[in-house]
């Protein structure tokens, strides 16, 4: 039986895209890291897409695994998920689809969703202007936390006491997305990322830090944490109310100890959470997706 090859979309051949590979081929696989800038669409062909790699022209990856969306122009990022999106209509097992992505990328969809699956999140509000930002900052009172749309890694994070804190609408491009800040128990500030694959929780992690932003780009320090059955089953259910394959939740618990999904990503970074686990996450990742080819 041949090795079945794996499309790897990255979008900088980083260590999460050297340790995919390696744990593909451990498991017999061959992942051929390819960027979705270098994709298109030509319906002359036999499944309509400009796919570079060992199946072209017509043929197909047996699966495809979404590390990195290389960023772009509105038009540049659009193609690029359609590429995924055609991908899984044609039959390819794509994780995460494009679907999970748009939703995940999108942090008003991901509050939404959460929220309509009775998944405890922090209340969000998402409005276009300053001023109407600021009616809603006035009218929730204390602390909230002003998310780009469109972001990870912390960056971009202000948090909001009053309506003059607000920046200017080209700082947000038009659009206020608010989140109540939750204080967290202790001297520290600390919350807990869980990463989720195929339906089951892989490992865990303590992010803790002295300022409020925990991100580890921003200075956060990763410690081992094992999570509770129940927050266990909430970041199981977080993933699948975005419909994410796998994803990294990020969990907090407040001064009262009811524990809230803050976000949900579908292109989660681990090599901060490697390091304080045993657990083979790339391995794992790598097992889960080629059992579902």
């Amino acid at each position: 039986m041949p090795a079945r090859r794996i499309a790897l979309f990255i979008d900088t051949p980083d260590w999460h895209a050297q340790a995919l590979a390696a744990a593909f081929a451990q498991h017999g696989a061959i992942a051929h890291p390819l960027l979705l800038s270098e994709c298109g669409f030509d319906t002359t062909r036999g499944h309509g897409l400009i796919l570079p790699g060992p199946w072209a022209p017509d043929g197909l990856p047996d699966a495809a695994l979404v590390r990195g969306v290389d960023g772009g122009s509105f038009e540049q990022v659009t193609k690029r998920l359609s590429v995924l999106h055609a991908l899984g209509a044609l039959g390819v097992p794509v994780w995460n689809s494009a679907r999970a992505i748009e939703r995940c990328v999108d942090k008003a969809m991901t509050a939404f969703l959460l929220a309509r699956a009775g998944i405890a999140t922090p209340p969000c509000w998402t409005v276009e202007g300053r001023d109407a930002a600021a009616t809603c900052v006035a009218a929730q009172g204390g602390t909230l936390v002003l998310k780009p749309l469109f972001g990870a890694q912390g960056r971009g994070l202000l948090r909001i006491n009053g309506p003059d804190d607000l920046p200017d609408e080209a700082a947000m491009a038009g659009v206020f997305h608010l989140q109540r800040f939750v204080e967290t128990p202790g001297a520290d500030y600390h919350d807990h990322r869980i990463l989720v694959c195929g339906g089951q929780a892989v490992a865990a992690m303590t992010r803790r830090g002295e300022d409020w932003i925990t991100n580890l780009r921003c200075g956060g320090r990763p410690e081992p944490f094992r999570p509770s059955a129940e927050m266990t089953a909430l970041a199981v259910r977080a993933a699948e109310a975005v419909g994410a394959a796998f994803a990294g939740v990020d969990i907090i618990a407040d001064r009262g100890g009811f524990e809230q999904v803050l976000e949900v990503n579908s292109m989660p970074g681990w090599r901060g959470l490697q390091s304080v686990t045993d657990v083979p996450i790339a391995g794992r990742i790598a097992a889960a997706l080629l059992s579902a080819c």
